[in-house]
């Protein structure tokens, strides 16, 4: 089987803090070569941490970004993000995006930061990762304001159903599905998944969160990829190895590696 690419991880804290290395090991022993290390600034140290972590290990891009949870901080980080996102081995920006179900930042102040991210991805020619949680008409707005197309990008861990998903195709994204794929009670996501062209499709774990089954409940890693993997090629009675290798070829494509 091709090789699978995790398009969406997170290695710098969780269970893979301090053994990223026996982490990618289990990875590829699963079939999982590549790994996009996705950065979630909340101060200097986090913010780099992914773009790190890629820069020490092979088949390792890595993204940075300020969550839209860490949002009221975004004015003092968004001038180091800039340079972290200029390192060759930070491939996207982000994640970045907005959440309206936790609301850890005020609704105004993660669409400024939101906003903001979206100009340096734009400045520095590379893709966004998007983090969309009961906010999607907010982000269809600032999206198409901004001009997301110009640099593409990923709706990460895809949650919403069809409808939502043909707005993001429209506007030329990626769309990216996690271990709810696998939830037999997700069923617009299972339905969306069916309806993603091959050519859009990632696949992802979101880890530490969110693991698959049969490991709903633990705490994810990249070498769960498969399972979603799995899932997807039943749902859209398609093989494996061809959902592995276009999904990893989309995400080469995208990441632009």
């Amino acid at each position: 089987m091709t090789p699978l690419f995790d398009s969406h991880a997170h290695l710098d804290f969780g269970p893979a803090e301090g053994r990223v290395d026996q982490v990618l090991a289990e990875a590829r022993a699963a079939g999982v070569r590549f790994v996009a290390a996705i950065g979630v600034g909340r101060d200097l140290a986090s913010l780099q941490a992914a773009a790190d972590i890629a820069r020490d290990h092979e088949d390792v891009c890595a993204t940075a970004g300020v969550h839209p949870h860490d949002a009221s901080g975004a004015d003092g980080l968004l001038d180091p993000l800039r340079e972290v996102g200029a390192r060759p081995e930070v491939v996207a920006i982000g994640e970045m995006g907005l959440d309206y179900h936790y609301m850890h930042s005020e609704r105004e102040v993660q669409q400024q930061a939101f906003r903001a991210q979206i100009r340096i991805a734009r400045d520095l020619g590379k893709p966004v990762v998007l983090h969309i949680r009961d906010a999607h008409q907010d982000v269809m707005e600032i999206l198409t304001s901004e001009d997301v197309g110009e640099v593409g990008g990923i709706v990460h861990c895809f949650s919403s159903g069809p409808d939502e998903l043909q707005e993001y195709l429209a506007l030329g994204l990626y769309i990216s599905f996690s271990g709810i794929v696998t939830f037999p009670a997700a069923k617009s996501v299972r339905e969306a998944a069916r309806q993603t062209p091959l050519d859009r499709l990632l696949v992802e774990t979101d880890s530490p969160y969110l693991a698959p089954v049969p490991h709903r409940g633990k705490k994810n890693q990249p070498a769960y990829v498969v399972h979603t993997a799995q899932v997807l090629a039943d749902l859209r009675n398609e093989s494996l190895d061809t959902i592995a290798t276009q999904t990893t070829q989309n995400a080469h494509t995208i990441y632009r590696l």
